[in-house]
């Protein structure tokens, strides 16, 4: 992806496969908004799941939620996240760091990568990554680093996030060398 050698049906599934981990994600968060561990850091207007959502209807359409199967990795993070939000939801905070924080620096120019390799104009398909203008998207990264600092927990629940922050990294990782295998598989 970094080099720009993404295609159109590895991008898609790129995006089926995020849809779950966010809306697993979100449901949670604001489920338990009026927690003390999370209250800090409930913000909506950093929500991916209708954004991948809209991306993939334009770029596959209609079907896409029968046709784009996540890989297991991605499914099995989605249901660690409901299982948070039933038993420990504080820790839900770990994987709204690692996402959004990801999503609001780095997904900037995975944005307009993915925009050249695919040669997708005027945002279509890159919603996912639309946070809006560059000030905005600093502001949001400001406001999500801020909320996290004021996360009302004791030092156990703390150390809990953090580790579990380091899970979320580890699960990244399986995810993304599911999705290059599946990448090598498309290509030709």
């Amino acid at each position: 992806m970094l080099r720009g050698g993404l295609s159109l049906p590895a991008y898609c599934l790129l995006l089926a496969s995020l849809h779950p981990i966010y809306a697993a994600l979100e449901s949670g968060l604001q489920r338990h908004a009026d927690r003390p561990e999370l209250a800090a850091i409930h913000a909506p207007s950093l929500w991916r799941e209708p954004a991948l959502a809209e991306d993939l209807l334009q770029l596959h359409g209609t079907g896409w939620r029968e046709a784009l199967v996540p890989p297991p990795q991605a499914l099995a993070y989605a249901a660690h996240l409901h299982e948070l939000a039933e038993q420990a939801p504080a820790l839900l905070a770990a994987h709204a760091y690692v996402r959004y924080l990801g999503d609001l620096s780095g997904g900037q120019a995975l944005r307009r990568i993915v925009a050249t390799s695919l040669g997708l104009a005027d945002g279509t398909g890159t919603r996912f990554y639309d946070f809006g203008l560059p000030a905005q998207t600093a502001a949001l990264a400001g406001e999500l680093r801020a909320g996290l600092d004021r996360i009302e927990a004791d030092e156990a629940t703390r150390a809990a996030i953090v580790n579990e922050a380091e899970r979320a990294f580890a699960r990244h990782e399986r995810l993304f060398g599911e999705l290059e295998a599946a990448r090598l598989a498309l290509s030709p």
